[in-house]
């Protein structure tokens, strides 16, 4: 689909009721739900070992205690038997389904990550821009964890509970209905409360996770910038900011707490009511003939296995929305539209070589913003090296964008070979066009394995092993006439650039963004000139790379310096939006108009 003004924020999926997001979860992790079948049968013979006990007092005490002719111990012994039988096969399948459960949801919840986590890849830089980092990568972590938590623990104790509740109550029917009847008539009030006051704490726990979210935004923030803020004495108040982040989640958190806790002393108080009225009414009916004393203390213990799920279904809930709210969060990322997706059928697949880039009328804005780029007309043939200038906020970067589709345009279009960037089938456009940005990210590993990111195909494979990694880097250099600066590292391209790059200067990190772009071997490239924290000499290196670099390739590059555009084929103007001039160094500096002066006071600043 094109891109336009509004853009695509995250979904929050925050109007799906609680069955529509365990529907949708399930679909997405069809794997918990797999053998579902045996693993309910496991919890209804767990279920039934939990009203072995008071079948076993009953008998035991009106058919072997209190039997006809005195107590019968031969028969109490084999009831006691039985009933340890029972118990064990109860326990046994009770571990059976923890074991089922931990193994389908842990294999549902992997891939349930994976599918976020590909989505987050899959959604255009303007959706991700909607939602801060940290917030975005606690979709993937923490509320997936929310979810294994339930799964794992709420899961087994819901699927138990009610088939708990089911079996004693049947069992307290067959004992005495009138007291069944009391037990249900005095725990009527408490489930039509606990509907509207699951709405309420699910609202809650939406407002936790979303606060949980911006408190992790807040401190990766903070533990990314740590250089800056030292370096502006703002640590004071980037404290109070994350402070007010942490208060807002305790806040949330206290909230949706005080509700579960009061729902949970309401069961407390119900449960103990029946246990009391349960004890008055079975004492009178028992003193009228209408149950044994064995059936009466039978009925006491079910009362308990019945109040028992009861109460314990205030601490499930509590994980159960807790839960809802953080697959919600998970689903709105997965069902979030992706702008930049491959057309249907899965896109068309060009030869590689050429690389003629073409604009037609091309139109952007990004979202709620007004317009960047207007009516764009522009041609860099194939093997040519053009270089974009312009004034800060004219729209070059935008154009780097759409040339890249890192966006689509908001009108016209923008062509391959001819063909529009929104036909091709997005895996052949990213091995035909590669962009190397102004800050050069470096993935936590040696310089060799950070090049070997930009191998393609099978040559890529698995990922390539640490000798082939090596080759690669080593002929990447060579190639690129920067063995000199590889030979000062004391251990070459195994030097371990550290997290982000952060063990390597900002020249040295773009040296290996060029490296890594030499090796993805595009066809088209589109370079972002590094300017800022570059030594002369390692200004030199970048130069001298990506002359090396553009050879025989379609190159466009943003370029901060009019050295870049003088030795350029092809210099292309852009002036608020438009692109006003385009030709080569020579014609347009002899001409009146915006390059000339431009390249004049450059040069007078150079002087």
């Amino acid at each position: 689909m094109s891109g336009d003004a509004r853009g695509v924020r995250l979904e929050t999926t925050s109007t799906l009721g609680s069955l529509a997001t365990l529907r949708r979860g399930l679909e997405v992790s069809p794997q918990i739900a797999q053998g579902f079948g045996v693993t309910l049968l496991l919890a209804a013979l767990a279920a039934g070992g939990r009203v072995v006990v008071p079948i076993a007092v009953q008998q035991t005490i009106d058919t072997g205690v209190l039997a006809d002719g005195g107590p019968q111990v031969s028969r109490v012994t084999l009831l006691v038997s039985l009933a340890a039988v029972a118990l064990v096969v109860a326990g046994v399948c009770s571990a059976a389904v923890n074991v089922r459960l931990f193994r389908r949801s842990e294999a549902g919840l992997a891939g349930l990550r994976v599918a976020a986590f590909r989505r987050v890849h899959d959604l255009s830089v303007l959706t991700q821009g909607t939602e801060r980092r940290g917030s975005l990568v606690s979709r993937v972590t923490g509320d997936v964890d929310t979810i294994s938590l339930f799964v794992q623990w709420g899961g087994i104790m819901l699927l138990v509970s009610v088939l708990q509740i089911i079996v004693a109550t049947a069992l307290m029917l067959v004992y005495s209905w009138p007291l069944a009847i009391v037990v249900w008539l005095a725990f009527l009030p408490l489930v039509l409360v606990l509907r509207p006051a699951q709405k309420r704490v699910s609202a809650a726990y939406a407002t936790v996770r979303v606060r949980t979210g911006a408190m992790l935004g807040a401190i990766s923030e903070a533990v990314v910038g740590a250089e800056t803020i030292r370096a502006y004495g703002v640590g004071a108040r980037t404290e109070r900011r994350i402070d007010r982040a942490v208060r807002a989640t305790r806040d949330a958190q206290v909230g949706a707490q005080t509700r579960v806790s009061l729902v949970f002393s309401s069961g407390v108080l119900v449960a103990n009511l029946v246990l009391a009225a349960v004890v008055v009414v079975g004492t009178l009916l028992g003193v009228d003939g209408q149950i044994t004393a064995g059936r009466l203390l039978a009925f006491l213990f079910l009362v308990q296995l019945f109040t028992g799920p009861v109460q314990m279904a205030t601490e499930i809930l509590n994980e159960l929305q807790n839960a809802l709210a953080g697959w919600r969060r998970v689903l709105g990322v997965i069902d979030t539209e992706a702008e930049i997706a491959d057309p249907p059928g899965g896109g068309r697949a060009t030869p590689r070589g050429a690389g003629r880039v073409e604009l037609r009328g091309v139109g952007f804005a990004y979202p709620d913003g007004p317009p960047v780029l207007r009516d764009v007309d522009l041609v860099v043939p194939a093997h040519v090296r053009a270089a974009v200038v312009g004034a800060t906020g004219s729209g070059k970067t935008t154009l780097a964008r759409l040339v890249t589709r890192l966006v689509d345009p908001s009108q016209g279009q923008v062509l391959l070979d001819g063909t529009d960037l929104r036909e091709l089938a997005l895996a052949d456009l990213r091995a035909r066009v590669v962009v190397v940005p102004q800050e050069g990210f470096l993935f936590d590993g040696t310089i060799a394995e950070n090049v070997a990111y930009g191998l393609r195909g099978p040559a890529a494979g698995a990922g390539p092993t640490t000798e082939d990694a090596v080759a690669v880097a080593q002929r990447a250099f060579a190639e690129l006439d920067l063995a000199d600066w590889l030979a000062d590292l004391p251990d070459g391209v195994l030097t371990d650039v550290g997290q982000r790059g952060e063990r390597l200067s900002a020249g040295e990190r773009q040296l290996v963004a060029l490296a890594r772009a030499h090796v993805a071997a595009a066809d088209v490239l589109v370079l972002d000139e590094a300017t800022s924290a570059v030594d002369p000499a390692t200004e030199v290196r970048i130069a001298r790379a990506q002359d090396q670099l553009s050879h025989g390739r379609t190159t466009i590059t943003i370029a901060h310096r009019l050295s870049t555009a003088e030795a350029a084929d092809l210099v292309v103007v852009v002036e608020e939006g438009r692109v006003v001039q385009v030709g080569p160094h020579a014609v347009l500096v002899a001409q009146e108009g915006p390059y000339a002066a431009m390249f004049a006071a450059w040069l007078a600043q150079t002087r």
